[in-house]
């Protein structure tokens, strides 16, 4: 590795000479018009079109599908000299539907789908998207699932308690090591079979019973990698629950996913992504629509009430 790179900086200093040789030649001929220069309009440097893969010929526009391709103050990969492709960027107030069991019911009519990334296929992302739907795929980072095809490539030693769901697990969100190359694999099917976005389930292993010491600050480190490993995929991504790091982490999400903040008296803590213009996309399964809606109207979420099963059953606010 040293020796390639001392080769490549040779190689770049002669050919830099070289160019400030040509360019001393241009600078003495006498010629001033100024031609051959950069456009100031910068378009060499320009992102790909937010709509390039949205809404089929003819579908009609909603706010899932308009609006920047990054929100303003989104860190870039341009900081740290790494480009990624342009991704979706959906806004506040969006409608959505979330299925996570059963058959997926493409029917409803509302512009973002969050669906099962391993239950379902090229095939029905294809169909939503042919409906003008964007697709988001459910990918749980935070829990090892006994039931999932790549169970096997988890080492014991990053399985903790159960999370309370059968055949489940927490993770050891210190050992990026570990998990990184498994996440990305599965954000990389997610790519694969065409979905906009991804949600990670269990992002807040910190604030439970997890079997391992886990830290606020080890857990953003966590969460930012996620979505670093999203964007770099081209894939929008939502930070789920985490509601006590929302302060921190909005600006490297682009749209939230919260269970039951009316629930527990939380969902002004989801005013960041509003303020940012990115949606809060919201359920809850106890209360009823009349017990909440009213305030999640007002704070501009994107609720429902949902089975805790998450069969395609909803009731909107």
């Amino acid at each position: 590795m040293t020796a390639r790179r001392t080769a490549l900086n040779l190689t770049v200093r002669t050919v830099t000479a070289a160019l400030l040789l040509l360019l001393a030649a241009c600078s003495s001929s006498g010629d001033g018009d100024g031609g051959g220069g950069t456009d100031g309009g910068g378009t060499a440097g320009s992102r790909p079109s937010a709509t390039a893969s949205g809404p089929a010929k003819g579908a009609a526009s909603s706010p899932a599908t308009t609006g920047p391709t990054r929100a303003p103050g989104t860190p870039t990969h341009a900081a740290t000299g790494r480009g990624a492709p342009a991704y979706w960027h959906p806004r506040a107030r969006t409608p959505w539907q979330w299925q996570l069991s059963g058959t997926v019911d493409t029917s409803v009519d509302v512009p973002v789908y969050d669906i099962d990334g391993f239950e379902n296929g090229a095939e029905v992302v294809r169909k939503l998207h042919a409906a003008g739907r964007k697709v988001i795929c459910y990918i749980n980072v935070g829990a090892w699932e006994s039931f999932r095809p790549d169970s096997g490539k988890f080492p014991a030693s990053v399985r903790g308690e159960g999370d309370g769901w059968d055949g489940e697990r927490w993770l050891d969100i210190r050992r990026v090591d570990v998990l990184r190359p498994l996440m990305a694999a599965r954000f990389d099917m997610c790519r694969e079979k065409g979905f906009d976005a991804v949600e990670p389930d269990l992002m807040d292993g910190y604030a439970n019973t997890t079997g391992f010491p886990l830290t606020a600050a080890q857990q953003i480190t966590y969460n930012r990698m996620i979505a670093d490993l999203a964007h770099e995929r081209g894939l929008a991504v939502g930070l789920k629950n985490d509601v006590g790091q929302v302060a921190t982490l909005v600006r490297y999400f682009d749209f939230a996913v919260n269970e039951e903040c009316a629930q527990y008296d939380e969902c002004a803590q989801m005013a960041p992504f509003i303020a940012a213009d990115k949606p809060v996309f919201h359920v809850e399964y106890k209360l009823k629509a009349g017990q909440f809606c009213p305030q999640a109207k007002k704070l501009g979420l994107s609720s429902m009430v949902k089975h805790l099963s998450l069969d395609a059953w909803r009731d909107p606010c």
